[in-house]
């Protein structure tokens, strides 16, 4: 009886969670078909971008956000195509920028810059206003007309620092072996198990990417407000610029306003009475409302965005899994309507494995005739360059993070923290001297440790070597400016692994140039999911995940995402960016 119940009960709970689905679903739906109407832009219209939210890579349409009233973004790409649309578009008369802060990275922010400026160049008004402007929002905001601030806010302007998180006392502390290999003087990956603060080649190489990221923030503020470099980096020496009223003094915004009076000045601008409602336009309301010109030509350009980590298998859907993009890959290799190929890397690398599978399906790609273009965004470091490297060109931003060609392997030994702190020891029989390598429940032999780091160095020498015949450099020339040094754009141009500064639509057009198209439709790959694969992974892998994050606290659960990361890095070599860090 006690088992029936048992039964009974899970099967209920089963059966409830079904229907809740399927309640969910299909309300989801009906939402979606109540909404099905286009948002009218109407006249005397102000297109509003608020920098606060991302314009990610890849945006999944969200059938169920139109039963929370939330606005989504589109994707970078679109976001871009629609300001060089409001440019022409007769009812959108300026731009508002919501100037807060800056959700994006700043390889994209130069792009969105750049798009900006020539919105501006048509003669259309740019505004910027923010109860507070962080530095990171005032580098892309510096292009408008006209900049304010709230007058009790916030005005930050200090330079800008790079903080690393380092774990070696904490595993020190649990007595866990890391045991770690590497190639590169560089490739700065696993410091944070291996020691408690930046080598000193680390230190050179942060230290040098980070100078050239403000050094453009710096120049690109001074040209837009009509001052020096030299005194805009005085400023933030001498922590002048505290208060907005500071900014105002030093000629950094415009005025202090209220946000009344900040929309009294637009409605000024916009020539309307005091009383008028000002016609807002989000970008989001604005993608659902343009439709943006499309060429029925039957040639096609592949935009195959590569965003997240590199990782071997199937991947989810913020992670590039070699089996979803080989598979993607080889279906535009045998299209016979698309002629080149645009991959947008926006990764901080992964596998080195996976990395490989990708970089062959676009080498069978560029013998099968089709052009191979790269378009990097903030990021295309280590696998991010791996999978870039044999393109026909690369195109980067001045502050897109490159470079980082290395590899590294964690083993990690477990065997004292079980027994030590868990009372778990471990014993074993084996057949032959390697049969159980690599183990978490034991230390390395010197004979292990040997093979794993001479696999290292042989992937390491592959990897020179892919950059070598992509790049047309010999291999000692690779290896001097390898070693898993990190670049910014603008340097990696001046040494050889990238061929031009630009954007997105830069690729693209060049693309076409390359295999003569004046027409061609934009085919953008990976393609959208469907909506009961978006529910699955979306909402069920948040559901969890925010169960936890609430559970734990942020911090512990920060912390949880970086064990399982280096778990999931046990024993294989991989091609990836130094551990997260920020830049403030």
């Amino acid at each position: 009886m006690k088992n029936f119940f048992k039964s009974f009960f899970a099967s209920l709970l089963a059966l409830i969670v079904f229907f809740g689905l399927i309640f969910v679903i299909f309300f989801g739906i009906a939402g979606a078909l109540i909404a099905t109407d286009k948002p009218e832009v109407g006249s005397n219209a102000v297109l509003v971008i608020d920098l606060m939210q991302e314009l990610r890579e890849q945006v999944a349409e969200d059938p169920f956000q139109v039963l929370t009233g939330e606005q989504q973004n589109p994707d970078f790409h679109t976001a871009l195509k629609l300001i060089e649309h409001a440019a022409e578009d007769t009812s959108i008369k300026g731009i508002y920028l919501v100037a807060k802060g800056n959700a994006n990275g700043y390889g994209n922010s130069d792009e969105l810059r750049n798009a900006l400026v020539k919105f501006k160049n048509t003669g259309k008004f740019i505004y910027a206003y923010g109860d507070y402007i962080t530095q990171k929002a005032y580098g892309l905001v510096s292009v408008a007309d006209k900049i304010y601030c709230h007058p009790k806010g916030m005005f930050e302007w200090q330079g800008m620092s790079v903080e690393y998180v380092f774990f070696k006392n904490l595993i020190d502390k649990l007595e866990i072996n890391p045991q770690i290999f590497y190639a590169g003087k560089f490739k700065s990956a696993t410091e944070p198990l291996r020691t408690t603060e930046m080598s000193p080649a680390n230190k050179i190489q942060t230290s040098v990417w980070l100078n050239d990221i403000y050094g453009d923030l710096l120049k690109k503020s001074a040209e837009a407000r009509n001052k020096s470099s030299d005194s805009l980096k005085a400023y933030a020496d001498d922590y002048r610029l505290m208060r907005p009223a500071d900014a105002l003094k030093y000629g950094l915004i415009d005025g202090v306003k209220y946000d009344d009076e900040f929309k009294s000045l637009l409605r000024s601008k916009l020539k309307i009475k005091e009383d008028d409602k000002i016609n807002f336009v989000t970008l989001a309301n604005y993608s659902k409302a343009t439709s943006l010109k499309s060429s029925f030509s039957k040639d096609k350009i592949a935009l195959v965005v590569a965003d997240g980590d590199i990782v071997y298998g199937k991947g989810s859907p913020d992670q590039i899994g070699s089996d979803d993009y080989l598979l993607l890959l080889r279906k535009i290799r045998l299209d016979k309507s698309i002629k080149a190929i645009v991959l947008r890397v926006n990764s901080p690398g992964g596998s080195s494995f996976a990395s490989e599978i990708i970089w062959r399906e676009l080498e069978l790609s560029k013998k099968a005739g089709k052009k191979v273009i790269v378009s990097m965004g903030n990021v295309a470091a280590s696998g991010g360059y791996y999978i870039s490297c044999n393109a026909d060109k690369i195109f980067a931003e001045p502050n897109t993070i490159t470079g980082s060609i290395g590899v590294f392997s964690i083993v990690p030994d477990f065997s004292t923290f079980f027994k030590n702190k868990l009372g778990i020891t471990f014993d074993r029989i084996s057949t032959s001297p390697y049969a159980d390598a690599p183990s978490v429940t034991r230390a390395m032999t010197e004979n292990e440790k040997k093979i794993i780091q001479g696999e290292v160095d042989n992937i390491y020498q592959d990897f020179l070597g892919r950059v070598a015949d992509g790049r047309h450099m010999k291999i000692a020339d690779v290896d001097s400016i390898a070693q898993g040094r990190v670049w910014t754009g603008a340097r990696a141009l001046k040494i050889g692994l990238v061929d031009s500064i630009g954007g997105l639509e830069d690729a693209i057009k060049f693309a076409a140039k390359s295999v003569d198209l004046k027409e061609y439709k934009l085919k953008k790959y990976p393609e959208p999911e469907s909506m009961i694969e978006y529910f699955i992974n979306k909402y069920s892998g948040e559901f969890v995940s925010t169960k936890m994050e609430k559970e734990l606290g942020v911090e512990d659960f920060q912390l949880l995402k970086r064990i399982k990361q280096i778990k999931s890095e046990t024993g294989e070599v991989k091609a990836r960016l130094p551990f997260e860090f920020s830049i403030r």
